[in-house]
Formats: structure tokens, C-alpha cells, sequence
């Protein structure tokens, strides 16, 4: 029978110190990558959550994501431009209509604790604005703006801190490692109203503007008590609210529900490098303006549509001088309704 040769002491020799230089790379890759063995280069990205109403979904843009729902989302929105900008990976769960109760209801279960960013605006339904736009945009003589002026400032005094702080505290314990934003709202007029059907005097909307600023004192408030950053949009809308000569900001418009929203300048220009400046830069610059695709917004949504059809859009309704409380509030007024509609209608 054949005896079998053994190896040689140098051929033993040669293999242990092969098994080592291996076991030193297994070592060594183990140390460079992250924990659970991704390699660095496929590691995820972060993961960024855009909660809130149509300030932030994109209403206003006039092109909207085909996810199924009314929300209005739109790949011209600042949370697809940041995402593409920076690299996250974007879950776009703001919705135009969305309440506190919304984000509490139908937003929030997007969050975790591998959630890097979120960005949440919300309140401005809360606190009635479309209600309140509507019965300013009337005749003077046909509602009263101041009386809802009042409603909506008294609500935003009183009622929303408490709303916001529940909310807050919400999204940190979802949330426990993520930076957080809390996005504002802009002030929509520049002192000049040029639409045709609405009626607002200089005097209401030097009010509504400062509801807005009370509005965004309240958010900067309870997103400091929260340890939340801040994105005050007013200072880039300056000069571009409704009406003027760049607008960034849409009057009343068709379709309607995008009256008195942000338009794509207002998105790109306005809201984009405001959030911007509260997340951490971006590794590298592009040249150009990218978005995250339709397709994708539309894929990762689509586990949420029964949520989304919950929320209905809130929508600034056109003035009607023909309905009987205006013309019952006309009478009133001792105005002939008939002379004062022709009189206004060129």
C-alpha cells in the first residue's frame, strides 16, 4: 500500500503564515466596516423624513407625484430638492391639508431610530389660514377679516404651543438621533393686491403677515424648547409675495387649492436654501437643480395611500358676490350690489 508523504516543515510553515495575513484582513475588514458587516462604500444613506402640510408637500407647483391621494406632492418641493441635494434617502410623508392631528395620525410611524433628519411644517391649518384668507379676500363690507384675524391669532396664542409640544415630543422619542427642522411660513403679501376677484385692503394684509410672523414666533419657540432647529423662510420671500414682479409666492390661481402657495421659484429659491442651512452641507456641490424622481416618491408612499386619502387639502375659496349672504350683508351695507359688482368687474 502507498504511504502517504507528509508535508515538509517548510511547506507547514508557508501555509500558517498565509492563515494568518488572512485572519489579519478578516480582522482589519471587520474593524473598517460598520456594524452589522456593510462595507463602507454600501453603507445607506441617510434617511431623511419630510413631515407637514402643503408648505411642504409642493402645493402650488403644478405638478404633482401620481401616488394616489390629494396631497399634492410634488418633486419641485424642497424636501426632493434637499434629498437629491445632499445624498438622503427621502420617505416624503408631508401632506397639503395635513393638521397636527394629521402628522400625529398619519405621519409619524415614517419616523425611527435610524431616522438622520426631519423637517416638519405644520400648524397653519391648525389655525384656519384658508378660512381666514377666504373671508379677507370678500369686500370689506361683505365679511369681517379682523374678527377672523382675531380667531386665528388667539388660537395661535393659546391653543397651537400646547398642540406643537406634544407633537415635538412625539417626533424626538420616534426619533432620538435624528436633527430636526421645524420649517415656517412666509409672509404672502407685499402690500399690493393685483387679483381681480380677491378684495384684500392694505390694512388686512399688513394683519395677515403679521399673523404669519406670530405664527412663526410660536414654532421658533416651541422647536427651542425642544432643542429643534429653526427655518424662518420670511426673509427670502421678501420681495417676491404675491404680485410681485418675481413671485414666489401664487395668488388666487386655477386650480384654486394652489392659491397663496409657494410656486417652483418659491420652492427652488425660497424654502430650499433656508432648510438647507440648518442640515449639514452637502459633500460636493452639483451644478444644477436635481430632484428626487416621481417614481420613487410614488414607490415609497404607496404603504401609506389609505393614511394620505384621510387628509383633505385646505383651499382659499374663490369670493362669490352672487351668494345671498353677500348680497343680504350688501343690503346691509346700503351698497347696490349689481352697480358695485360692474363697477369692480373691469
Amino acid at each position: 500500500m502507498a504511504r502517504r508523504r507528509l508535508p515538509s516543515l517548510r511547506l507547514i510553515s508557508v501555509r500558517r503564515s498565509a492563515l494568518a495575513g488572512l485572519g489579519t484582513l478578516a480582522l482589519a475588514a471587520g474593524l473598517l466596516a460598520p456594524a452589522g458587516g456593510t462595507p463602507p462604500a454600501a453603507a445607506a444613506a441617510p434617511s431623511y423624513v419630510a413631515l407637514g402640510d402643503s408648505y411642504s408637500s409642493g402645493t402650488g407647483t403644478r405638478s404633482y407625484v401620481a401616488d394616489g391621494t390629494d396631497c399634492l406632492r410634488s418633486t419641485s418641493a424642497f424636501p426632493s430638492l434637499l434629498a437629491a441635494q445632499r445624498g438622503y434617502a427621502l420617505d416624503f410623508r408631508a401632506c397639503s391639508g395635513a393638521t397636527i392631528p394629521d402628522v400625529t395620525a398619519a405621519q409619524l410611524g415614517a419616523l425611527g431610530s435610524t431616522t438622520s433628519y426631519v423637517t416638519v411644517s405644520v400648524g397653519g391649518n391648525d389655525a384656519g389660514f384658508a378660512d381666514v384668507l377666504t373671508k379677507c379676500a370678500l369686500p370689506w363690507w361683505a365679511a369681517s377679516c379682523d374678527k377672523a384675524v382675531d380667531g386665528a391669532q388667539s388660537f395661535i396664542n393659546t391653543t397651537l404651543p400646547g398642540r406643537l409640544s406634544s407633537l415635538y415630543a412625539d417626533v424626538r422619542s420616534r426619533a432620538a438621533n435624528a436633527r430636526v427642522v421645524v420649517v415656517g411660513y412666509p409672509r404672502i403679501f407685499g402690500g399690493e393686491d393685483c387679483n381681480a376677484a380677491t378684495f384684500f385692503s392694505g390694512a388686512e394684509m399688513t394683519r395677515l403677515n403679521a399673523t404669519a410672523d406670530l405664527m412663526n414666533r410660536r414654532l421658533r419657540e416651541a422647536a427651542a424648547a425642544r432643542g429643534f432647529a429653526f427655518a424662518d423662510p420670511t426673509g427670502r420671500f421678501v420681495g417676491h409675495a404675491v404680485c410681485a414682479d418675481a413671485e414666489w409666492l401664487n395668488g388666487l390661481s386655477n386650480p384654486v387649492v394652489e392659491s397663496f402657495h409657494p410656486n417652483k421659484a418659491g420652492q427652488a429659491s425660497g424654502y430650499l436654501p433656508t432648510v438647507a442651512a440648518q442640515v449639514p452641507a452637502a459633500k460636493s456641490a452639483g451644478t444644477g437643480l436635481v430632484r428626487v424622481p416621481a417614481r420613487d416618491i410614488a414607490a415609497s408612499q404607496a404603504q401609506y395611500a389609505a393614511l394620505d386619502r384621510g387628509i383633505e387639502p385646505q383651499v382659499v375659496r374663490v369670493p362669490d358676490l352672487t351668494s345671498p349672504a353677500v348680497r343680504r350683508a350688501a343690503d346691509r351695507a346700503g351698497i347696490d350690489l349689481d352697480r358695485w359688482v360692474a363697477r369692480h368687474a373691469g
